[in-house]
């Protein structure tokens, strides 16, 4: 649980209010108490609220609606519409049943804040890859797709675009993999069937490491993307052009951004001697930045 929480108590049995209180105190929580859902939404400014709903003859739904924001657990005597259902249908997010152990309050707390920051961060993932994609024109065609789809493009994004769209569309968990990671084929050897891999470089592949990593993905979905021309006559694949090259996209590369792209996609083209003297660096700086970008050579 992070430190220094604001926590509202809400509660009209005063000694067990104070317990908890105490508890969350000596974890370094500011907690505040009131025995009345009158006085609790006179302020809104709490991470936490614990919600007595055995106080009698009191309105519930006031304080959930002042408190929305904020991670609501109800605490109850006894489960029931009134007590559980209904408050949970108005906004809570979860109830433990009195009386109960503070690690078990503790663990509630921490599950519905990790939610709550992988929720945020999941809105702005969608937001930046919905802008980063925005300059695409192409429209993708879902209907009838067959997987393991592989699609053939010297535009990384075109491919990114397609995936990414795939598995929102399909409303599938997406598995990011790149081919230059060591530990690429036993992560994708434990992903289950009900998701979608999304694999990039299958280029630095040789004929038997894609056979062997054809042999993984049987009975699971996967997306395969290369940069050269893909030619698995068996599989279904999409060749995906642009009008430009990669370097005629409205942006212009980075130098750094430039050396990446072009070891990690033609190391496997030219040895390094000849890899090196045409980015005009030296054999000890190409494995420098080999190094820097965690790019694996293959044998």
């Amino acid at each position: 649980m992070d430190k220094d929480l604001k926590i509202l108590i809400i509660e009209n049995e005063v000694y067990l209010a104070q317990s908890i209180a105490t508890k969350l105190s000596e974890l370094g929580h500011v907690c505040e108490m009131c025995t009345s859902t009158r006085d609790a939404i006179k302020s809104n400014n709490y991470d936490v609220v614990l919600l007595s709903t055995n106080i009698n003859g009191q309105d519930f739904n006031p304080v959930i609606e002042t408190f929305k924001k904020s991670i609501i657990i109800l605490m109850v005597s006894y489960i029931s519409n009134d007590t559980v259902s209904k408050p949970l249908s108005a906004g809570a997010k979860d109830y433990i049943l009195k009386p109960f152990m503070i690690e078990e309050l503790i663990r509630k707390i921490n599950h519905y804040q990790d939610y709550e920051k992988l929720k945020k961060r999941n809105i702005a993932y969608d937001r930046y890859l919905t802008h980063n994609f925005s300059s695409i024109s192409t429209e993708h065609n879902f209907e009838n797709i067959e997987l393991p789809l592989f699609i053939s493009s010297t535009y990384q994004k075109h491919a990114d675009s397609f995936a990414f769209e795939y598995a929102k569309k399909k409303n599938l968990p997406l598995h990011f993999i790149t081919l230059s990671d060591s530990k690429a084929m036993s992560e994708i050897e434990s992903i289950t069937e009900n998701s979608l891999i999304y694999i990039i470089d299958l280029q630095i592949f040789k004929k038997a490491e894609r056979k062997a990593l054809y042999a993984l993905l049987e009975n699971k979905k996967a997306i395969l993307s290369s940069s050269d021309k893909i030619e698995d006559d068996e599989f279904s694949i999409i060749e995906m052009k642009s009008e430009n090259n990669i370097f005629d996209q409205g942006e212009i590369l980075p130098i750094e951004e430039y050396v990446k792209f072009i070891v990690l996609n033609y190391q496997h083209k030219f040895p390094d001697t000849e890899l090196s003297k045409k980015l005009g660096i030296s054999r000890k700086s190409l494995w420098e930045k080999r190094k820097k970008y965690d790019i694996v050579k293959k044998k």
